[in-house]
């Protein structure tokens, strides 16, 4: 078994999942890997980053499949007996001018976003050595979308006390309010995307909570952070960030030092803990 410290990025083979690898491979004192869905698109992403002389390894992982989230955790496990940096970064979003109907986007990106992101987390969180970091990667649209939520809704998602379970019933009915097309009259924001953020948040809230419990020794820091609006297949050539600059939020909560115990529990965003 391999001694040396592993860091993970998850969808990192194009966008800011590739610009956090990248500095990663600078930053990161051992094996950083790249995964992806596609392994073409991985291995193809992991030699443009080899011709900047950086060594990033390749492992497929597509975190809508638990097979291979579950395969992906063994292979962890076997050869570094656990993971000192976890970065949850895969996501989807529709374009805004997208024409598939929006009970299928809501599903879709929920889908992804949100249950995949848990799923990935309930296999590789136990993995987490002493004094790991666990970023997951969440967006402003969470804090917006948040408030165009009910006062009902808002008061759920910023309890204290809630569970991942009280979670995962909400972002259901979120889905099957979309398909009775009540989702508006439910108190709901018209935003898939920003709705499977706002469960990221949450999730990353119940998720620190539950280590402080759990593993309070251990020293690990979990947040979630917006990288900012980056120039990405996702965002379109008009956002204002380089690739490189929307890693800068989620690298700084990657790499911070074991001598830190805050931020925790914590939305990130140009490395400021902000409201929720």
């Amino acid at each position: 078994m391999s001694s040396v410290p592993v860091a993970v990025v998850t969808g990192s083979n194009k966008g800011v999942g590739l610009a956090i690898v990248r500095a990663l491979c600078k930053q990161f004192p051992g094996d950083v890997y790249l995964t992806s869905r596609d392994p073409g698109r991985g291995q193809a992403a992991v030699a443009q980053l080899q011709q900047e002389g950086l060594r990033p390894l390749f492992h497929q992982l597509d975190i809508d499949d638990l097979q291979s989230i579950r395969a992906f955790r063994d292979f962890l496990k076997d050869k570094y007996g656990g993971i000192n940096v976890l970065v949850n970064n895969a996501g989807i979003a529709f374009k805004v001018n997208d024409t598939t109907p929006f009970a299928v986007q809501a599903e879709v990106t929920l889908k992804t976003n949100f249950f995949g992101t848990r799923n990935v987390s309930t296999e590789l969180l136990p993995l987490m050595k002493p004094y790991g970091r666990v970023v997951n990667v969440s967006s402003m649209q969470s804090s917006l979308a948040l408030g165009r939520c009910s006062q009902e809704l808002q008061q759920k998602f910023r309890s204290d006390t809630i569970t991942e379970d009280e979670l995962v019933q909400l972002m259901n009915k979120f889905v099957e309010d979309t398909k009775k097309n009540i989702h508006e009259k439910e108190g709901w924001p018209n935003t898939a995307y920003g709705v499977s953020k706002i469960g990221v948040t949450v999730l990353s809230r119940i998720q620190a909570r539950l280590l402080n419990e759990q593993r309070k020794g251990d020293h690990i820091l979990l947040n979630a952070c917006c990288p900012g609006w980056v120039r990405t297949d996702m965002a379109g050539p008009k956002a204002t960030k380089s690739p490189d600059e929307g890693a800068e939020t989620p690298v700084y909560l990657a790499l911070l030092p074991s001598s830190a115990d805050a931020p925790h529990g914590q939305f990130v965003s140009d490395k400021t803990v902000k409201p929720w």
